[in-house]
């Protein structure tokens, strides 16, 4: 395939997909996957030297949908010029400075990632709002953005001003919106922008969107000299323009800026993609000019994509220790946030039916914050695309299915091998019972050879048993029944989240073991007793008590007790928790402890040991060689504490 060839297969494609996107409003693939296209599209244009009349680069977004009145803006609205790299920052300041010498101030803001809209207002009064469309004409849509909480209908400022923004859906009003939903939204950009561009303003204003203002295309009577002066601006008249906008000298600091947001974009509840570098200078800006398409003196700068679309190519049925079944996609792979995604999950089967998703079709899917990676939604189906199959028999041991509301369940407790491998790998775990030696393939051999599917069970072994297990020496027996010795003195918290009850975590088995003191309390306890406990709900509740209804859970906790386990029990001194209600993040090597100790420390008076730094993170306990987890938490402004601090602390 020659350029030229190839040049003319990219039109069409990012033709049809940009089609897809802003004229029809169904995306088809992910903005990443659309960014990849493009920009070959735009490396063959410049090697070529040949731009096609019908290519893509030679306009700004789609063209206004019909349906809805066409309105001409009052100067053209630009799109913003990308940066895929750093790198491409400093070439970015560097062309500018052949262009015009200036001193190197920037504005750094979030690149908000929702619909495009301008605001016009005359005389105080917003009289008009629409679509970027072409960047010469929108789509009036102001009956919709009226509904929108964060327009503001009236200004103090009474010239003629059009302002620039984002309209936006929060990711917790996603959330919401989705619960109830029958028809899932497939994320925050696509939520937002179909509102704005339903006919009916009554569905945009079930959305509860936002708007983000950012800029002011045009404004009368009055001479703007910094962003950050029309910024403010925006803010006097009672504008949102979010919660972050920073001013950097030079380009090294905007790339700090840049670093640290990196660290924190995956918390906050607005959608962003990346960041909007401004020259700050009006006159500078004015200085610079635009090219075709942009502004010279903005540029966008993207982050790496976590979200992307792949095929969907079969469903595999797995059984988790309770017995309930969850389907988990196995799709064509994906680099993601750089990594490559196989594997995707699907919650149940009524996710499945409310995202409407198929086998040979095309999903979107997200990874974020490095967790198991979500598919969101179907994006295309194809001729040979199927139904996904509601399963009747376990894939394991054949049994009947049951089914509740949300989940299927097998009911053969204790005669699936896979439920039984699964609760032992569980029950043996480090939070758990804390058994070393014991993995996963060594439960499968002691469940193949010697019945072994009772937790009792595995304090019954005997030492030549033991000895038949692939990789089991004199050492590493010796080990194992010393662990095994160890483990049956459990902190009662640790003994509760053993059990393997269903929703009941680590955090829930501290709660619980907080306010029952005993194993015999919490067999005692009522739905309603569980249910009043915070964070705690009915359904929750409803599975503690249906675990200790089961005799065959009640005689398995008298089993394990004349095994030997004799469970600790909670002390009324165990209240007076100095730590209560603190959440922590380990990090880095500390001096004398070790992270596994200064956390049993912290769960013990009343703490609570996070796996990632957050906006909720109270404090960070750090050591040498702490890596991102501290620039984290420094770019949020969370305290960090030494190990002595924290020692005195407690």
């Amino acid at each position: 395939m020659t350029k030229l060839e190839e040049m003319k297969k990219l039109v069409e494609e990012v033709n049809y997909y940009s089609y897809a996107y802003y004229t029809l409003d169904k995306p088809l693939i992910s903005d990443n996957e659309w960014d990849k296209l493009y920009f070959r599209l735009v490396a063959l244009e410049k090697e070529t030297g040949i731009v096609l009349p019908n290519s893509p680069t030679v306009r700004v977004g789609g063209e206004p949908l019909s349906e809805f009145n066409k309105v001409p803006h009052t100067h053209k609205i630009y799109s913003l010029d990308k940066a895929q790299s750093l790198g491409e920052l400093d070439e970015w300041e560097e062309r500018n400075q052949k262009l015009f010498r200036f001193k190197p101030i920037y504005s750094v803001e979030y690149k908000y990632d929702g619909l495009n809209l301008s605001l016009l207002y005359k005389n105080g009064e917003l009289v008009l709002a629409s679509t970027r469309g072409n960047g010469f004409i929108g789509e009036d849509v102001t009956s919709q953005v009226k509904t929108v909480r964060t327009v503001p209908l009236t200004i103090g400022f009474k010239g003629e001003v059009e302002v620039q923004g984002e309209v936006v859906m929060r990711i917790s009003e996603l959330n919401r919106y989705n619960q109830t939903s029958n028809e899932p939204l497939k994320n925050a950009r696509n939520a937002a922008a179909g509102a704005i561009r339903n006919l009916d303003p009554k569905v945009t204003a079930k959305r509860n969107l936002d708007f983000v203002a950012y800029n002011i295309n045009f404004i009368e009577g009055k001479a703007l000299k910094t962003i950050e002066e029309m910024h403010n601006f925006l803010i006097e008249n009672k504008f949102f323009v979010g919660s972050f906008f920073k001013i950097a000298n030079g380009i090294g600091e905007v790339k700090t800026i840049i670093s640290e947001v990196g660290l924190t974009k995956d918390s906050l509840d607005i959608l962003i993609d990346g960041m909007v570098i401004k020259v700050n200078d009006y006159h500078v800006r004015d200085e610079l000019g635009n090219t075709e398409k942009f502004p010279r003196a903005s540029i966008a700068f993207k982050f790496e994509a976590n979200e992307a679309s792949t095929m969907l190519n079969s469903v595999t049925w797995q059984v988790g220790r309770t017995g309930k079944l969850t389907p988990v996609a196995e799709l064509e792979p994906v680099e993601l946030a750089g990594v490559t995604i196989k594997r995707a999950t699907l919650n149940n089967y009524n996710d499945i039916v409310r995202k409407g998703v198929k086998l040979h079709s095309r999903v979107f899917l997200r990874r974020s914050n490095e967790v198991i990676p979500e598919i969101l939604a179907l994006a295309e189906e194809f001729n040979d695309s199927e139904p996904i199959i509601k399963p009747n028999k376990c894939p394991v041991c054949g049994s009947t299915l049951t089914e509740t509301e949300a989940d299927l369940f097998c009911p053969n407790h204790n005669g699936c091998a896979k439920q039984i491998i699964e609760r032992l790998t569980h029950f043996v775990s480090r939070d758990a019972m804390n058994i070393d030696g014991l993995s996963r393939k060594t439960i499968e051999q002691l469940h193949a050879n010697f019945n072994v599917k009772n937790f009792s069970d595995l304090y019954k072994l005997t030492r030549e048993q033991v000895a038949s297990l692939e990789g089991f020496k004199d050492k590493k027996i010796d080990n194992y029944f010393a662990s095994l010795e160890r483990s049956k003195t459990p902190d009662l918290a640790n003994f509760i989240f053993a059990l393997g009850i269903d929703n009941v975590g680590k955090k829930t088995a501290k709660q619980l073991a907080s306010r029952f003191k005993s194993i015999e309390g919490l067999m005692k306890a009522t739905k309603a007793e569980l249910a009043d406990l915070n964070d705690i709900g009915e359904l929750t509740a409803q599975y503690i008590t249906h675990y200790f209804f089961d005799e065959n859970n009640l005689f398995e906790i008298e089993s394990l007790r004349e095994a030997g386990v004799k469970v600790k029990n909670k002390t009324n001194s165990d209240t007076q928790l100095k730590l209560a209600g603190i959440k922590f993040v380990l990090t880095g090597t500390l001096p004398t402890l070790k992270r596994n100790d200064a956390a049993k420390i912290i769960e013990e008076n009343g703490g609570e040991v996070m796996s990632s730094v957050s906006k909720n993170t109270d404090l960070v306990l750090a050591g040498a060689d702490a890596g991102s987890k501290l620039d984290k938490a420094v770019s949020l402004g969370i305290k960090i504490i030494s190990e002595d601090e924290f020692l005195k602390m407690v």
